[in-house]
């Protein structure tokens, strides 16, 4: 293909600046593919990156939560053909660092990032490293291709501490993660999970998922009645998804004796505890773990591999009242002045890579 094609993207060009404009298409070089871009969910990372000072660089193009068609394949590539429905996996690992080569991919220290330290599918193409792209069937669509990402940040999270079936999970915030989180838990035989929120909606969406039951954490009487469900003792499992001040303490608080905590959520201000607070960590004995991203060896890992295959067979249940809006491409900048507006976007908004006119 001749170098000089254009294409159209949204690109981030100063804080609260993201223009739809012409771009160069990008060409894959060997080990490469081209993807045409479907779907991208916006991430909580990408809203400060376009109306705060988070973005690494300008002009910049964001977006790593996608899915699309393969339209091209570099050189040497033999997994992947053209036609493949896929989703993109956002990470590159530099594969050669001691944390790599320990399969330990998130934690890698050379990383680069499709959609952030490189342009990313805020547009009508990218081209990403060929394992960077995994292979959805046809029973699968195209707006679950875009929730693979947060799919797999649930699962990495699950597997943070040694899960087993049979337990009670309680699952801390309803929105994206929290949701695919409580629905790993019940394909991987929780006894009971109960997910915490303070939207009713979202509770009611999580029970529509599968979840036994759902906690308004606004109400007076939340913790005696959570404890109650657990005749008493607390959870055995407890993941905190929302990196809230308030949710990370009450995972203290709803722990089982030697209870396994898992914080997947990504907390955004100081956080103090009491003494009081603290203690319950020594006197129940738990053990208290975070996650970052969702990789594993082989690379990308099991997390990927299991996302497909259970949105396949319909266990990881799909609802489209997960999807807040979708918004065309052309409209990018609208769907950012969304979140100026604290509680407006209630869900995952979708940026429609063909909505081009």
């Amino acid at each position: 293909m001749e170098e000089g094609i254009k294409m159209k993207a949204g690109v981030v060009h100063a804080r609260e600046d993201i223009r739809f404009e012409d771009i160069e298409k990008p060409v894959p070089k060997a080990g490469q593919v081209l993807i045409k871009v479907k779907y991208t969910g916006i991430c909580g990372s990408d809203v400060p990156r376009v109306n705060g000072d988070a973005c690494h660089f300008y002009p910049n193009v964001l977006g790593h939560e996608f899915s699309g068609v393969i339209e091209e394949v570099g050189e040497g590539v033999t997994s992947l053909k053209i036609g493949d429905r896929v989703a993109g996996v956002p990470l590159v690992p530099c594969l050669e660092c001691e944390d790599c080569q320990k399969g330990n991919y998130s934690l890698c220290k050379h990383y680069s990032f499709i959609g952030s330290r490189e342009f990313g599918s805020f547009a009508e193409y990218v081209v990403v490293p060929e394992k960077n792209a995994v292979k959805f069937e046809d029973e699968v669509s195209f707006e679950q291709g875009a929730f693979f990402e947060p799919a797999t940040v649930a699962l990495h999270g699950l597997k943070r501490v040694p899960y087993q079936g049979g337990k009670t999970v309680a699952i801390l915030g309803g929105g994206t993660i929290g949701l695919f989180t409580m629905q790993w838990a019940k394909i991987f035989g929780a006894k009971k999970v109960v997910v915490f929120d303070i939207n009713d909606a979202r509770l009611d969406l999580a029970k529509k998922l599968g979840a036994d039951e759902g906690i308004n954490t606004l109400a007076d009487d939340f913790m005696q009645v959570a404890m109650d469900m657990t005749e008493g003792r607390g959870f055995d499992y407890i993941y905190e998804t929302a990196g809230n001040t308030i949710t990370m303490k009450m995972a203290f608080e709803l722990a089982a004796n030697k209870a396994n905590v898992c914080f997947i959520g990504t907390p955004t201000k100081e956080i103090s505890f009491s003494v009081k607070e603290w203690e319950n960590m020594n006197r129940k004995e738990f053990t208290l773990t975070g996650s970052w991203m969702s990789y594993s060896a082989p690379f990308p890992g099991e997390e990927w591999a299991l996302t497909a295959h259970y949105f396949k067979t319909g266990e990881l249940k799909f609802d489209e009242s997960l999807i807040f809006k979708k918004v065309p491409l052309k409209d990018i900048a609208s769907a950012f002045e969304m979140y100026k507006t604290p509680g407006t976007v209630k869900g995952k908004l979708l940026i429609d890579s063909e909505g081009l006119e």
